[in-house]
């Protein structure tokens, strides 16, 4: 039962729970906003961080769209390209603009619902993952805002995120089923069984992390780490096989098969074309924004840094604390573009390698490492 008053003037025929809902709704709005905005830059940063590695300029035209226009016949606005900031926004009017075909061939309804499931689930994913101290904040109109760092603070985060994460695949086989096409099918078929290959492994190397903090809340990993240090430090070779089961999860190289150009034209992708290939296409940056947010909250500390481990007290130190988390999270989000004009495309017969004769006995070995030594420290 709820017995706190949160505005000193709340009328008593508003029942005490809409401020709550009005403030959760308010923070889906931003966060989402946010996460989509990240992905069209996240697209730009990595367009000029592949054009430094090779050597080339990469985008960086693209700026105001006032720029040449001449005002009253009195002078002519220079053009600014702001290093090409508007590319994202050229990038976007583009897929709205190019023809929205469908082949004759294809199962419709599927074939326009996959490009969707390959982009909700890391919506979804985020909203449990806490971007800030999750400590009630009392804003300065007299309002309490509970939990104001994550938008759900339930306590098997960690379950529901990876029962969320595992649904982004179904797009990418709906889409390669329902393309009737065999390029696309086969995108599929090896969607599936890198996903199959890949996530027992990355479920398995969290298990020691909850050995350790005793707790499945998102929000209690990071206060344990705010008290006893990040656990990269105490798991790292959780955190090895959680990053790389993270580029196979994300399809991202040197994990990308099911859409390896070179064998498979465009794999899943083949048969789309305008929004629907756009939606796939930022269905995998959403993905990675929601991969890096966990490896941050599980082995970085969340919000937390060395000497800033207390909960916000303030509007302005719950900012400081969500610029952190973002820091980070760009941070991780580099590692997935380097590796990505760094390193070369794994065969599938060694990707599949990887997964089963390498993580998954690794794994095993590390949750009896960690339960063996917790049970001869007790």
């Amino acid at each position: 039962m709820i017995t706190q008053l949160y505005f000193a003037d709340l009328p008593a025929s508003v029942p005490l729970w809409v401020p709550d809902v009005f403030t959760t709704f308010i923070k889906i709005f931003i966060v989402v906003n946010v996460i989509l905005g990240l992905v069209s830059y996240t697209v730009m940063a990595e367009r000029r961080i592949s054009a430094a590695i090779q050597d080339r300029i990469g985008p960086n035209r693209v700026g105001l769209p006032l720029g040449g226009v001449n005002v009253l016949g009195l002078f002519t606005l220079p053009k600014w390209t702001w290093w090409g900031l508007g590319q994202p926004l050229a990038d976007a009017l583009k897929f709205m603009l190019k023809e929205e075909f469908t082949p004759a061939s294809v199962n419709k309804f599927y074939f326009w619902l996959a490009p969707a499931l390959a982009m909700l689930p890391a919506l979804f994913t985020v909203c449990v993952v806490p971007f800030g101290s999750t400590k009630d904040l009392t804003l300065p109109w007299g309002y309490v805002m509970k939990s104001p760092g994550v938008i759900a603070d339930v306590g098997i985060g960690v379950l529901l995120v990876f029962a969320l994460a595992s649904l982004s695949v179904y797009g990418i086989v709906l889409a390669g089923w329902a393309s009737n096409s065999k390029y696309p099918f086969l995108g599929g078929i090896r969607s599936s069984a890198q996903m199959i290959s890949y996530e027992s492994a990355m479920g398995m190397s969290v298990v020691p992390l909850f050995l350790l903090t005793g707790n499945l809340n998102l929000s209690k990993v990071i206060e344990y780490q705010a008290q006893n240090g990040w656990l990269i430090c105490y798991a790292p070779v959780s955190f090895s096989i959680f990053l790389v089961s993270a580029f196979a999860e994300t399809n991202r190289l040197p994990f990308d098969l099911p859409e390896c150009e070179t064998e498979l034209v465009a794999g899943y992708n083949t048969e789309y074309s305008s929004m629907k290939f756009a939606l796939f296409f930022m269905g995998e940056y959403a993905n990675m924004i929601a991969a890096s947010s966990m490896m941050e909250v599980l082995f970085f500390g969340g919000w937390t840094l060395p000497g800033m481990t207390a909960p916000a007290n303030t509007f302005a130190g719950g900012l400081l604390h969500i610029g952190v988390f973002c820091g980070k999270m760009l941070g991780l989000m580099l590692v997935f573009i380097w590796a990505r004009w760094m390193l070369p495309r794994f065969r599938y017969d060694q990707l599949m390698d990887l997964g089963w004769r390498r993580f998954i006995p690794l794994a095993l070995a590390n949750i009896l490492f960690y339960a063996g030594w917790l049970w001869m420290k007790s």
